[in-house]
């Protein structure tokens, strides 16, 4: 049943120097919430009653050049997405003096000045070179530090932080985690923190909100939320967190075991990128994967953790060749793939297949959901009747029902879409799946769904899955073993009992040592 609001009744404090987190699910109305704050709701969204109350004055009841005044020299905002926030063709550094000087606020070499100090300020390498570079050039966390400094360029007295760290890797979302909260108490600043990841609430948040379907549900310190939830809301969000489980993954997988031939042996296999060059340069280099070698098993989860630029997303796309390795091995139940020409590859490509990390960008939106199922079996040599039919099939199987398949993508939510993109996968009947990211950017209780959907899915077909992911919490639920990545290098491998509970390498301890919440209760399994 739809709602006939966004936020409805929403009443709460934010005191001068605290960090209030809103956590909730997507479409609980916490972004909404925050536009509403900075006067960026959408002209067909509007606030039919209340107030909101900064120093003194009711920021509903500005007009849009007092707003504009008050954003960014006031009020600030760190958006959820930085490359769609970041205009594409600026420099970084353009765009930090460009707040500086939308408010008149020093001169042409001071802002220059400015902007370094900042850049600096929030640990980006070289601050100098990176005033000169463009977003697409930079990481996901080194955009995010942009965003922040972007924020703080006229030192606000409120931060509005919109899900800055979903989609970071642990040691950059611990980092970046860090630098807000060193920058609040160094500047006295309040912020107002969105999430969907108690995690995170354990680490940085004072005081809690908790919003569902529109409607606030439960605020108070952030211990007290924590450890005793009192709405039954709160309590399934805190027990759909992913626990770092102490013993490995349960058995019970209806296999031949380590007996049989792996359905993938990898062996040193490398692919080096590079860009630029010329005449008189010298083309620059970037070893994405070196000398990787592993085995995956039928009916078990190899997974692959590190981060942004470990090689982890490079690696998932030379197995299926998306991308064509520069040497070693990839031998799909014996014949090496690595080697092979696409028309002699095309034949096994339904049997290798991957899960996308974004499943709204990999979904044809002018397709319907029906199409979208059936049209890759149809160009196997699959009839249409036939392949309409294992739709059908496929799709309860994921949780969704006839209904869907004359819908579009757009008309479903991120979880559902993700579904719908493990089921096209799954019509294939594949030996092998490689899910990219696949929960990464869903909420804590969707995740927990999707997690169960492909445990289930393995144990009853009994494939193989290389399951790439940036959080610890997830690949310890899910994952029969674990490679760890850094730098293109496998540095070190084993069950997840001795990766997170012993790890051998310092880089591993590091990575550990970043999961948010760690100390926390909510991390005990």
């Amino acid at each position: 049943m739809e709602r006939g609001h966004a936020v409805r009744d929403i009443s709460f404090d934010l005191p001068q120097g605290k960090i209030l987190c809103v956590i909730g699910e997507s479409g609980s109305g916490k972004s909404v919430t925050a536009n509403a704050v900075m006067g960026l709701l959408p002209p067909l969204m509007r606030v039919s009653s209340g107030e909101i109350l900064f120093q003194g004055r009711d920021l509903l009841a500005l007009d849009e050049s007092s707003l504009r005044e008050l954003r960014g020299r006031v009020v600030s905002m760190i958006f959820q997405d930085p490359l769609s926030a970041l205009n594409p063709l600026m420099t970084v550094g353009d765009q930090v003096i460009e707040v500086m000087a939308a408010h008149n606020e020093g001169a042409p070499q001071s802002r220059k000045a400015r902007a370094v100090e900042l850049l600096t300020e929030v640990g980006l390498p070289d601050p100098a070179l990176m005033l000169h570079q463009y977003p697409f050039r930079l990481s996901g966390g080194q955009r995010q530090r942009v965003m922040i400094a972007m924020a703080l360029a006229l030192e606000p007295d409120l931060l509005i932080a919109d899900e800055p760290t979903t989609a970071l890797d642990v040691t950059t979302q611990a980092q970046i985690l860090e630098l807000i909260q060193q920058i609040q108490r160094k500047k006295g600043m309040s912020v107002l923190f969105i999430t969907h990841d108690f995690g995170v609430v354990a680490e940085i948040a004072d005081q809690v909100i908790v919003m569902e379907k529109g409607l606030m549900v439960e605020q108070g310190d952030a211990d007290s939320v924590l450890s005793a939830p009192q709405h039954p809301y709160t309590k399934r969000l805190i027990a759909a967190v992913p626990r770092l489980n102490k013993n490995n993954r349960a058995a019970g997988l209806d296999l031949c075991g380590y007996d049989e031939a792996p359905v993938l042996a990898v062996e040193n296999l490398n692919k080096i990128y590079r860009s630029g060059g010329g005449w008189f340069r010298r083309a620059r280099e970037v070893n994405a994967v070196q000398d990787a070698s592993f085995n995956l098993w039928r009916g078990r989860t190899l997974g692959v953790v590190g981060e942004s630029g470990s090689g982890k997303t490079s690696l998932g796309r030379l197995l299926i060749k998306l991308l064509d390795s520069d040497s070693g091995r990839i031998l799909y139940r014996g014949q090496d793939v690595a080697r092979m020409k696409e028309k002699d590859f095309r034949p096994l490509r339904p049997k290798i297949q991957m899960i996308f990390q974004d499943p709204f960008a990999s979904l044809n939106p002018r397709s319907t959901i029906g199409h979208i199922l059936t049209v890759g079996p149809i160009a196997q040599g699959m009839k249409s009747a036939a392949a309409k039919s294992k739709a059908l099939g496929i799709l309860e199987k994921v949780g969704l029902d006839a209904g869907v398949l004359g819908r579009y993508p757009h008309e479903f939510s991120g979880g559902q879409r993700q579904r719908v993109g493990i089921a096209r996968a799954l019509m294939f009947d594949p030996d092998v799946l490689v899910a990219d990211e696949a929960v990464s950017a869903l909420d804590v209780s969707i995740q927990a769904q999707t997690l169960k959907l492909l445990d289930d899915i393995q144990r009853e077909t009994q494939v193989a899955m290389f399951f790439i992911t940036h959080d610890l919490r997830v690949a310890s639920q899910i994952c029969d073993e674990i490679l760890v990545m850094q730098k293109g290098r496998i540095v070190e491998s084993g069950p997840p009992s001795q990766i997170f509970h012993a790890p051998q390498n310092a880089y591993t301890r590091e990575l550990v040592a970043a999961i948010p919440g760690r100390d926390h209760v909510l991390q005990t399994a």
